[in-house]
């Protein structure tokens, strides 16, 4: 894949099992910080003294710097060339700082900075993340990107596996203690991460210098080949005065909403919602003042700089994005729910106790720490499965089902008694999980330019985060009001919105 024949490759070669394999073996060390993150972080923050109906705004670091990193990461990578190539200088920058992030977490000697780590180890995360996505895009012709975010999903779920049983193993198989004095993390955990850590740098350097990538010149002599149509010229540009009345529109309702939030007295964690409808206000305005000065000039939106362009694209997204984004939205809060209150639901609804100095407490989170790990390993076998499923079934309806599994999964936790079998609903947990690691991706690749695949990937993880935030504004309070505080309702919510999101996909519409 040198740059030296540029010139003369017109058509993207196909790509041996083993380079796909080397390009994506990386995100098995992502995935081991993100599971080791996703089952012990909530854990983390009640052993430092967090109430259950506070951790979805502790948990509020880990979608907001996914918001903020993943567009401006995707616009640099769009932009860059350098010895290292495109995407893998910030592989190398996110995999340094996650390893550690890894090693400083478990040493966080109060909640607030262990929620500051959180912000720091998540943000470091999506810098080596955000581009892995794209890489696939990048060095995979059309035909095999779903065989490549496939491969993706499997080595997802190894390393979830393995990350997620951590805590466990090293308690019941190497008898590390598992509990601590009051404030203090359990050994097992801070093991853990760890081996995670270092887990993580040698997986992302692995790919790193296993693999290869082609230049702007020769992306886009593929793209021509291909008679790919780039929607970055799209002739219907949003104007000035949209930008502007939209910035207004969005500052007004938010500015509303806030002061509802102040006279009533409502639940705090909503001015996450209502500040961020608001901050959308003066990114428009911005667009709009830009677009005003380059009235009497040439200059080109796309030289407008990073800011405008990221506004600009998701005001000018593919249709199968916006589509797309509805589909993500419903199963990203579903997932949100489940990796923040699981280990709540479980081991008040199953081990009948949330004292976190418990031995059944304990017990009940290194459990939860397994039924992680047992997801993913499933996730990892559908991965096998769901290229097969989609050429029976077609890739909506393939979708359509792992949805239906992962949402009955999570609404039967509630309806399980004895926890040993909460094993169960976790095959249609991975199912899903799986499908909303590849499949979304898959339907997407097509429709999205090849100089802003890593710009529109990181706008399309808009609608991972959003989602997210949502449910970290409204979930606690929803609990609450609706539920007596119990968080296996959580689950049940999230079951529900996951089949949502398994009927959305079929509205999208796929030109192949």
């Amino acid at each position: 894949m040198s740059a030296e024949n540029h010139h003369k490759v017109t058509q993207q070669p196909q790509l041996s099992f083993w380079q796909i394999f080397n390009m994506c073996f990386g995100f098995l060390g992502i995935q081991f910080g993100f599971a080791l993150q996703n089952a012990n972080v909530s854990r983390i923050f009640q052993t430092l003294g967090a109430a259950i109906d506070d951790i979805p705004i502790l948990w509020i670091a880990a979608p907001l710097t996914g918001l903020i990193v993943q567009p401006i990461i995707g616009y640099m990578s769009d932009n860059t060339w350098n010895a290292l190539g495109r995407r893998r200088p910030y592989f190398l920058i996110g995999a340094v700082l996650t390893t550690l992030s890894l090693f400083i977490m478990p040493h966080s000697p109060t909640l607030w900075i262990a929620a500051g780590m959180l912000w720091i180890m998540d943000a470091s995360i999506n810098i080596a993340m955000e581009p892995f996505r794209a890489f696939v895009g990048d060095n995979l012709p059309k035909n095999q990107r779903t065989q490549g975010y496939a491969m993706q999903s499997f080595f997802i779920g190894i390393g979830a596996v393995v990350a997620s049983a951590m805590p466990y193993m090293l308690t019941n198989v190497f008898d590390v203690a598992n509990t601590a004095a009051a404030g203090e993390i359990a050994d097992s955990v801070r093991y853990s991460f760890y081996f995670g850590g270092a887990v993580l740098f040698v997986a992302v350097g692995w790919t790193i210098v296993s693999s290869k990538e082609y230049s702007p010149e020769e992306l886009a002599s593929f793209e021509q080949h291909a008679n790919h149509v780039d929607t970055a010229e799209n002739p219907n540009c949003r104007t000035s005065k949209q930008y502007q009345n939209g910035g207004i529109i969005w500052m007004l309702i938010g500015g509303i909403f806030t002061a509802a939030i102040v006279i009533q007295e409502l639940d705090k964690q909503l001015y996450i919602l209502s500040i961020g409808i608001f901050a959308f206000g003066p990114l428009q305005l911005f667009c709009a003042r830009k677009l005003t000065q380059a009235n009497n000039t040439n200059v080109q939106r796309k030289n407008f700089g990073m800011l405008f362009n990221v506004v600009d694209d998701l005001f000018h997204m593919p249709k199968a994005m916006q589509q797309l984004a509805v589909v993500q939205f419903f199963a990203w809060f579903a997932l949100f729910a489940m990796w923040i209150y699981t280990t709540a639901a479980v081991t008040s609804h199953h081990y009948a106790t949330s004292d976190v100095l418990s031995q059944a407490y304990n017990d009940g989170a290194d459990w939860v720490g397994m039924l992680f790990a047992s997801y993913n390993g499933f996730a990892a076998i559908a991965a096998i499965i769901i290229p097969f499923l989609a050429k029976a079934v077609g890739i909506r309806l393939t979708h359509t089902i792992n949805m239906f599994l992962g949402g009955l999964g999570l609404i039967s936790f509630m309806f399980i008694e004895n926890p040993n079998q909460l094993w169960i609903p976790m095959i249609g947990v991975g199912f899903a999980w799986a499908s909303i690691l590849s499949v979304p991706y898959a339907m997407l690749s097509s429709a999205l330019p090849a100089k802003k695949m890593g710009v529109y990937l990181g706008i399309f993880n808009f609608f991972i985060v959003i989602p997210q935030l949502l449910a970290a504004s409204i979930l606690g309070l929803l609990l609450k009001v609706f539920f007596d505080g119990q968080p296996i309702y959580a689950l049940v919510l999230g079951g529900v919105f996951m089949m949502v999101s398994g009927i959305a996909v079929l509205f999208v519409k796929q030109d192949n």
